[in-house]
């Protein structure tokens, strides 16, 4: 796939565009500014962003702001943010309006090259791939008096892979479960979160959404 990348550690850009490179895949830009990303995206017209979260020009959230930008000029366009920390508020702007073909990764997990290779396949494909430590950490932190504190821990397993943008039958795959017993975990969980009345897949990300803003 076609792909402009955005990291300002020149090391990291080159490390990951020969990784990349090494998959088939072509990078078609490799900036280290957020302002850059915005014109390579215009020009190559890429099939996927990954792109860091602080850059330069300032080195706070340019790159988080850039993306955010980009999604709302190009809808469509899968995006892979990749960040040094678990910042939740960043990951609840980039889901916040339509979380199909996003995804937040932490940057440790790149040297787990499937890991990796698996998220950013996954956003290109239009899925949502949330770090498992994002998750984790997102669900740890949900208060007594939270919604998710009714979930059950199976449940919240179950919650923890749909929030990696993981389909019914790949969670039963991986909890080694039936389908049939995921769909009711799943069907439970939209139950617990008052979202019974919302139809498609805009329940599973509003799932995300509700512990992720708490």
């Amino acid at each position: 796939m076609r792909i402009v990348l955005a990291e300002d550690s020149t090391l990291l850009r080159e490390g990951l565009a020969r990784l990349l490179a090494d998959e088939g895949h072509e990078v078609v830009a490799a900036v280290g500014d957020a302002g850059l990303l915005t014109e390579a995206v215009e020009r190559h017209g890429p099939e996927v962003v990954i792109t860091d979260v602080r850059m330069p020009p300032t080195n706070t959230d340019d790159g988080l702001r850039a993306a955010l930008e980009l999604r709302r000029r190009w809808p469509e366009l899968p995006v892979l943010v990749l960040s040094q920390y678990v910042e939740k508020r960043y990951a609840a702007q980039l889901l916040a309006d339509r979380a199909e073909g996003i995804g937040y990764v932490l940057k440790d997990r790149v040297a787990q090259v499937e890991d990796f290779l698996d998220a950013l396949d996954r956003v290109a494909a239009g899925a949502t791939a949330l770090d498992p430590d994002v998750v984790r950490q997102l669900m740890s932190a949900t208060s007594h008096g939270d919604p998710l504190a009714r979930l059950t821990p199976r449940e919240r397993e179950v919650l923890h892979h749909m929030a990696q943008g993981y389909t019914n039958a790949a969670i039963a795959d991986r909890l080694h479960v039936s389908l049939s017993a995921v769909e009711k975990h799943v069907n439970t969980i939209f139950d617990k979160l008052d979202l019974a009345g919302t139809t498609g897949y805009s329940r599973r990300v509003l799932a995300i959404l509700r512990y992720l803003d708490t």
